[in-house]
């Protein structure tokens, strides 16, 4: 049975029209970046809940969820309503197989992601396991418009504390944006603008590539991997790319 613990909002993030982020401090369990925890709130009597991955890393004393208010949702708009002080139940126990520990060697990790997944890689990013295993990392992150592209002032941290070895790629969907590639990652890739632009071959003897976000984009990206001899990575049969619903 499934252990709640009772959260408290410390911050909350509105970063455009329907994209949120929320800070808050609950005495869980230690996790390891890349897992996913639960919030619950109490709604018409019946305890409502949701995953949602870590976007802190393990060793920051707050925890952070980054989401999209989805209208007329079971939970989002709730949580999209609550303010510093306001309480919110927790999951006591993360979970979720998303992490670098799951990962084979290689030399480069590609870390793609669309709207919200971004989350995710922030965690794994401020850790050190990434940094220590492999050589080069590229972040893509693919947001239909700019105001969607959160998260800059972590973003830039961590291309001053990583120089050469870190890349990060926005492409923008529906506007074009000066620094930023437009259109959608399959393109991007199929055309070969993503390792253009990256500088980092995305090759099945030197990559490894995580894929986080919209179903679409992952069967999509998945496809165009397998056609560059690229395989799904299983525990029992290592592979090139590792898939994670975004949830």
């Amino acid at each position: 049975m499934e252990k709640w613990l009772e959260g408290k909002v410390v911050e909350k993030r509105h970063w455009s029209d329907k994209l949120y982020s929320i800070r808050l401090k609950a005495p869980v369990d230690g996790f390891t970046a890349g897992q996913f925890t639960r919030l619950a709130l109490e709604i018409d009597g019946e305890r409502v809940a949701r995953p949602y991955s870590f976007v802190n890393p393990p060793q920051d004393e707050l925890l952070e969820v980054h989401f999209n208010e989805v209208e007329n949702g079971p939970l989002s708009p709730r949580l999209a309503a609550l303010e510093p002080g306001d309480r919110v139940w927790v999951s006591a126990r993360a979970n979720g197989f998303f992490t670098l520990e799951q990962l084979p060697q290689s030399e480069n990790l590609w870390m793609i992601a669309t709207g919200t997944a971004l989350g995710v890689y922030l965690s794994i990013l401020r850790t050190e396991l990434p940094w220590q295993r492999f050589q080069q990392i590229v972040l893509v992150h693919n947001v239909r418009y700019k105001d969607q592209l959160s998260y800059g002032e972590e973003i830039a941290t961590l291309k001053q504390d990583y120089g050469e070895r870190f890349r990060y790629l926005p492409i923008t969907s529906q506007e074009q944006l000066q620094d930023a590639l437009q259109g959608r990652i399959l393109a991007a890739l199929e055309d070969g603008r993503l390792e253009r632009h990256a500088g980092v071959e995305l090759t099945p003897q030197k990559s490894h590539v995580m894929l986080c976000g919209n179903m679409g984009m992952i069967r999509e990206v998945s496809a165009a991997l397998e056609a560059r001899g690229m395989r799904k990575h299983r525990k029992k049969e290592p592979g090139h790319f590792t898939t994670e619903k975004y949830h």
